[in-house]
């Protein structure tokens, strides 16, 4: 027996060892993949950037005499070798520097450490709203499975999937701001809340954390009521993808045999749907939310313009129009970091929760 109980050890132990490193293995592979992820976006963003020419000529053009421009030019460095321009561009890069804006004069890091955290917390909000929608409504849809409270809530989660974010923001505008007048029609904070704001000495940027800093019941108010209408704008469009998603997933525990045999046991309906089919069918979720961190800022542009909510995606848009392709590119490669970083952060998790992910 002594013999047995050595080699049930000897056999466990490696077991567990090869787990963690698996883990460990599986989380380096991840980390060093976003390496080539970011280099990959980078490279195409720059060269897209150069397909109308110089950012220089693209944003001055016509506005400078040719003197000046050329000499705008030569100082930017944009007449040499573009393979050579891509070299240096790689390495600031990876220095943290993004370039300075031709329109402003300003640097990029500087336009996103002030206006990323209103993208960020318009992303939160959104998020919160799509789990506060898609969760009962994806339990209800996976036990009603089939029939008429079923179908309703999928053609529910298609049209919101559908609809395009200008479009939803557009509607809720025209409904809750100009029929009924119940909340404000654009913007993060009404002119006495961005005044307050603006006088904090050491802002998060996050108008509710500052608020709440404030401790001013007022502004926390308004805050809340400005960001009602984006969004439920933004986050309809996550709460169609979640709503399936644990629809499916839910259907498929709800078929497991553990479902049944605490069904045969008498557990009521609502604990095996709430407690033991729903639990489980979390984890694919977390794995399609790193992918729809991609979607929430992607959605951001589209939904900042229409509220003018002055976060990165409404900056993006002003220097779109400026033609400002330096500061263009600086914005659309450090979304570019934060999804591949994002994605990482959840890969990481999902493997943590579920061995399965690993292999």
């Amino acid at each position: 027996m002594a013999v047995d109980a050595v080699d049930a050890l000897t056999h466990v132990q490696p077991r567990s060892r090869s787990a963690g490193g698996g883990l460990w293995r599986y989380i380096l592979i991840r980390l060093l993949l976003i390496i080539p992820t970011v280099l990959i976006l980078v490279t195409t963003v720059f060269f897209l950037m150069r397909i109308t020419g110089d950012p220089i000529t693209a944003a001055l053009g016509g506005r400078l005499p040719p003197d000046q421009l050329a000499q705008r030019i030569h100082e930017a460095g944009y007449d040499r070798p573009l393979f050579v321009q891509y070299l240096e561009y790689l390495g600031a890069v990876f220095r943290g520097d993004f370039g300075t804006t031709i329109t402003d004069r300003r640097p990029v890091i500087e336009i996103l450490l002030q206006y990323g955290s209103a993208t960020l917390e318009l992303a939160l909000y959104a998020l919160i709203v799509a789990l506060l929608i898609s969760i009962p409504l994806g339990l209800i849809a996976a036990y009603r499975r089939d029939r008429w409270q079923d179908a309703v809530l999928r053609v529910m989660a298609i049209l919101a999937y559908a609809t395009p974010i200008f479009f939803a923001g557009l509607l809720l505008k025209l409904i809750f701001s100009v029929w009924l007048d119940w909340l404000p029609v654009s913007g993060r904070g009404s002119t006495d809340t961005e005044l307050l704001m603006a006088g904090i000495d050491t802002p998060t940027g996050i108008y509710l954390l500052d608020a709440i800093r404030l401790g001013d019941g007022e502004a926390i108010g308004d805050v809340l009521q400005h960001a009602i209408l984006p969004a439920i704008a933004l986050g309809l469009l996550t709460a169609g993808v979640f709503l399936r998603l644990i629809r499916t997933n839910v259907i498929g525990t709800l078929g497991q045999q553990y479902v049944t045999s605490g069904r045969s046991r008498g557990v009521s309906e609502y604990r095996l749907l709430t407690k033991h089919a729903y639990r489980p069918a979390l984890i694919p979720i977390i794995t399609v939310m790193g992918m729809q961190i991609a979607m929430l800022l992607a959605g951001a542009v589209l939904t900042e313009s229409t509220f003018e909510w002055k976060g990165i995606g409404f900056m993006l848009t002003e220097y779109l129009k400026a033609r400002d392709f330096v500061a263009v590119q600086g914005i659309v490669v450090m979304i570019a970091v934060v999804v591949a970083v994002t994605n990482f952060i959840v890969d990481m998790v999902a493997a943590m929760i579920d061995p399965r992910v690993r292999y």
